[in-house]
């Protein structure tokens, strides 16, 4: 990997002033892009949600909306990490950001005189577009972390520093997507802001315009290479995955299949039907959204963390997936209890409790993938990790519209809690060492 790609802050020189990097520069421009990217992707589920449950959409067909979204992302994770690879991170986010565009024209293009079945089917189509574009983008990003902490250790090393670099690659990482979980949340409340003022087809096009911008600067500001390695040359290489890689990936559609089964669906539309208004229901996934992504930011805060950089790190992600296990059985029970709580209050306080652990887990599975991930191949392990992300998604966005039809909210904290048990065991199997990666190419 090329040297200048190091987000490494400054290295001292002789003298001991600093010396910005052109590295850092670049993973900023990386990193303001997928802010806006995810801005306006967290705008466009709000729009979407609520536009269709306003027109009378049931649960189960607002889930089925966004099923080829997140199907969509299983393939576009696998092969973004083989592209990123091989084209170099610039060229996909150019890619993403291009493909994002055209999801939002084609989603603007729906008319109302149009049968329900043909605006479903459009629909579905543009959000597999902008499932394509979300992934794609988010892969080059992400990958670009674990090209940029190889690159600043042999940095630090020639500076002779000291700092640990597990620790700072786990700081980096919860900042990174703890940053980009706060944007995704002032995107719903955008999404909500926008429909309210503009409408739903003026929205999009505001967000098609907002994204070209940040095209234009990503494709006039960042080298057309950067990131470029050397890419699996067959299938079987690309799917060469270390146990450690595989079981962490198990781990992870359960997890985020746990919180999608009752987010996507049951929350908004349990809310909603408890009195609350399309723009509280939009405000309070907004903050919840935001509050979630500052406590992924500060996650190694709670986490101790170890030289080796997975003996404690390890056991605090079976602990912590222990923990959040326990969360939406209780919230089922105590709506179950008839305690005389109000219900929409009891949920209110139960995900607040679920969004702060899940938060600290997925920050511990999200620097655990970079630390066992093969150095020479990154983008296309990360890739594959986020492929199990976006199938966990599916898994949860299907059965939250199926599970609140056949048995409302209580139905789907149920559902989460098994898929957290299965979480946990399989991190329990997780190694505290690194394997090494099978010898591919």
């Amino acid at each position: 990997m090329p040297a200048a790609w190091s987000i490494s802050p400054a290295i001292s020189n002789r003298s001991g002033s600093k010396v910005v990097t052109e590295g850092s520069r670049n993973y900023a421009i990386v990193t303001a892009a997928y802010w806006g990217f995810t801005l306006t992707d967290g705008a466009l589920r709000m729009l979407v949600l609520l536009h269709f449950f306003r027109l009378g959409y049931s649960p189960f067909t607002l889930a089925f909306l966004f099923l080829l979204y997140e199907a969509a992302g299983i393939a576009a994770n696998l092969i973004g990490g083989w592209l990123a690879a091989r084209y170099g991170i610039t060229r996909m986010l150019a890619v993403g950001l291009t493909t994002q565009i055209l999801g939002f024209l084609l989603l603007s293009g729906l008319s109302p005189d149009w049968t329900a079945a043909a605006s479903v089917a459009w629909v579905v189509m543009a959000q597999g577009v902008c499932g394509v574009a979300k992934d794609l983008t988010k892969t080059a990003s992400k990958s670009a972390i674990k090209v940029a902490e190889a690159s600043a250790i042999k940095v630090a090393e020639a500076a002779a520093k000291s700092e640990d670099s597990e620790g700072r690659l786990f700081r980096w990482v919860a900042w990174f997507t703890g940053s980009k979980n706060a944007m995704k949340g002032i995107g719903f409340f955008l999404g909500g802001l926008l429909l309210e003022a503009l409408g739903f087809r003026a929205a999009l096009w505001t967000m098609a315009a907002l994204l070209a911008l940040i095209l234009l600067g990503v494709v006039t500001s960042l080298p057309a290479m950067m990131g470029k390695a050397k890419a699996s040359k067959s299938a079987r290489e690309l799917f060469a995955k270390n146990r450690s890689v595989n079981l962490l990936a198990l781990a992870r559609v359960a997890l985020f299949g746990a919180r999608d089964v009752w987010f996507v669906v049951g929350v908004p539309v349990f809310l909603y039907a408890s009195g609350w208004t399309f723009t509280m229901v939009g405000t309070f996934l907004a903050i919840w959204t935001i509050g979630y992504g500052l406590v992924q930011a500060a996650a190694p805060s709670f986490v101790r963390r170890s030289r080796d950089g997975l003996s404690n790190e390890v056991p605090a992600a079976r602990a912590w997936s222990l923990g959040l296990a326990a969360i939406p059985l209780a919230i089922a029970a105590m709506l179950a209890g008839g305690f005389g709580l109000r219900a929409d209050l009891v949920l209110v306080f139960g995900l607040a409790l679920f969004g702060f652990a899940f938060a600290v887990n997925s920050s511990v599975h999200s620097y655990l993938i970079l630390a066992y991930a093969g150095s020479e191949k990154s983008a296309e392990d990360v890739g594959f990790y986020y492929a199990a992300n976006a199938l966990g998604r599916f898994t949860g966005t299907l059965l939250s519209g199926l599970l609140y039809q056949v048995g409302g909210l209580y139905a789907c904290l149920l559902g989460s809690g098994l898929m957290l048990v299965a979480c946990f065991i399989a991190t329990m199997a997780l190694p505290v060492r690194a394997v090494a990666s099978p010898v591919r190419g």
